[in-house]
C-alpha cells in the first residue's frame, strides 16, 4: 500500500513538474494577425524584410485578415497571439471578453481616414448630403462609427433610422468599383482606399478625419496581444515591441524605400502592385507611431456607446499594458508613451 502511494504521489509531481515546465517553455513562433492596409505597415515591412524574425528569434506565422470582427474571433478561439488592429473590433472585443482576452501594448499608426466624394456627386459643402450614398468598410467598424458620429452631428438622420443619407457597408475593392460606375456618392474608408478613390477614382477628398481630433492625432491602428501569451512570453512581447519601434523608425525615416518595400509585399499578397504615387500618398497621410494615443481610444468608446453599438460605455483602465513597450523605449533614449490614468 505504501509503494502504491509514494507511486501516486511520483507520478502527481511529475505531471506538475511537467506542466510547470511547459508553462515557461519559450515559445516555438508567433502568430500574428494584420490587414493589407497601408494603416498596417510595420507589419507588411516586417513580413516582407524578416525583421521580427531577426529580432524575436522565432518564426512568424502571419495571419491575413480582411475584417476586425474576423481579427478577434480568431483571438477568441486562440488561433492567433497578436493581431494589429483597428479601434472599434478592440472595443467589442474587450467587451464580450469583459477584458480577460487581450491587451493593447502598442500603438501602431495615427490618421489615414476620412471621406472622399464623387467630384460630379454635387456635393460641395456639408448641406449637400440628403438623399446621398456613402460607403464605409463595414458596419460597426471604426471607420463606420466615424461616419456616424459626424453625419450625426452635422444634424443628419440615415436613412435606416428615416433619414436621407444611406451609409452603405461596402468592402473596400467594391468601394472603389461602385465608385468608379457611379453606384455611389463617397466612401469614409481608410489608406490606401483613400488614396486609391482619389487618384484611380478621380475622387476629391471631402474630409481628413485628423481635423475632427485634438492635434489631428487619433488612433487608426494598434498591437494587441493575448494576456495568456504575453503572461506566458514576456521577453518574446517585449522584442516584438523593440522590432515595432524600429520598423517603425525605418519606415519614417525613408518613406521611398518604404514605398518599394510596401508595394512589393502588397503585390506578393494580393497579386496586384499599387501605383507607387497610392503608396507615396497614403504614407504622407498616416502618422507611424508606437504610442497608443490612450485618449482617442476613450473617445472612440464614447462614440461607439453613443451610437448604440456597446450597450454600456466600458471601463479601459485593464485594456493597456504599456509596461514593455515603455521598457524597450527607454533602452533606446527614446520617450515613455504616457501610461492610462488608473
Amino acid at each position: 500500500m505504501r509503494k502504491v502511494l509514494l507511486l501516486l504521489c511520483c507520478l502527481l509531481f511529475s505531471c506538475r513538474s511537467e506542466t510547470r515546465q511547459t508553462e515557461v517553455s519559450p515559445a516555438d513562433r508567433l502568430r500574428l494577425g494584420y490587414f493589407t492596409n497601408i494603416t498596417h505597415a510595420q507589419a507588411l515591412y516586417a513580413q516582407a524584410t524578416g525583421e521580427f524574425e531577426k529580432r524575436t528569434g522565432v518564426p512568424i506565422e502571419w495571419v491575413k485578415f480582411n475584417d476586425g470582427p474576423a481579427a478577434i474571433e480568431a483571438l477568441f478561439i486562440n488561433a492567433v497571439d497578436a493581431t494589429y488592429i483597428g479601434p472599434s473590433p478592440t472595443i467589442n472585443g474587450y467587451t464580450r471578453s469583459k477584458g480577460e482576452k487581450f491587451v493593447i501594448v502598442a500603438g501602431s499608426a495615427s490618421g489615414g481616414a476620412g471621406l472622399v466624394v464623387r467630384r460630379d456627386s454635387g456635393i460641395d459643402g456639408e448641406r449637400d448630403f440628403n438623399r446621398k450614398i456613402i460607403a464605409t468598410p463595414q458596419m460597426g467598424n471604426t471607420q463606420d462609427l466615424a461616419a456616424r458620429a459626424w453625419f450625426a452631428n452635422k444634424g443628419y438622420r440615415l436613412k435606416e433610422r428615416g433619414g436621407t443619407v444611406v451609409l452603405l457597408p461596402l468592402a473596400n475593392s467594391d468601394q472603389l468599383t461602385m465608385f468608379k460606375k457611379k453606384q455611389i456618392d463617397g466612401a469614409w474608408t481608410v489608406e490606401p482606399w483613400l488614396s486609391r478613390l482619389e487618384l484611380e477614382g478621380e475622387g476629391r477628398l471631402f474630409l481628413d478625419e485628423k481635423t475632427l481630433w485634438p492635434g489631428g492625432r487619433y488612433v487608426t491602428t494598434h498591437l494587441i496581444v493575448t494576456r495568456k501569451f504575453l503572461d506566458m512570453h514576456p521577453e518574446l512581447v517585449k522584442k516584438l515591441l523593440t522590432a515595432h519601434i524600429e520598423v517603425t523608425q525605418r519606415i519614417n525615416t525613408d518613406k521611398g524605400a518604404a514605398v518599394k518595400v510596401l508595394n512589393a509585399q502588397l503585390k506578393k499578397i494580393t497579386g496586384k502592385a499599387l501605383k507607387a504615387e497610392v503608396i507615396k500618398r497614403a504614407l504622407d497621410r498616416v502618422e507611424f507611431t508606437w504610442d497608443p494615443i490612450v485618449s482617442s481610444m476613450r473617445k472612440s468608446t464614447g462614440i461607439a456607446h453613443k451610437m448604440k453599438f456597446i450597450r454600456t460605455e466600458p471601463n479601459l483602465e485593464k485594456i493597456y499594458s504599456l509596461t514593455l513597450l515603455n521598457a524597450s523605449l527607454r533602452e533606446k533614449n527614446l520617450p515613455e508613451v504616457k501610461e492610462p490614468d488608473r
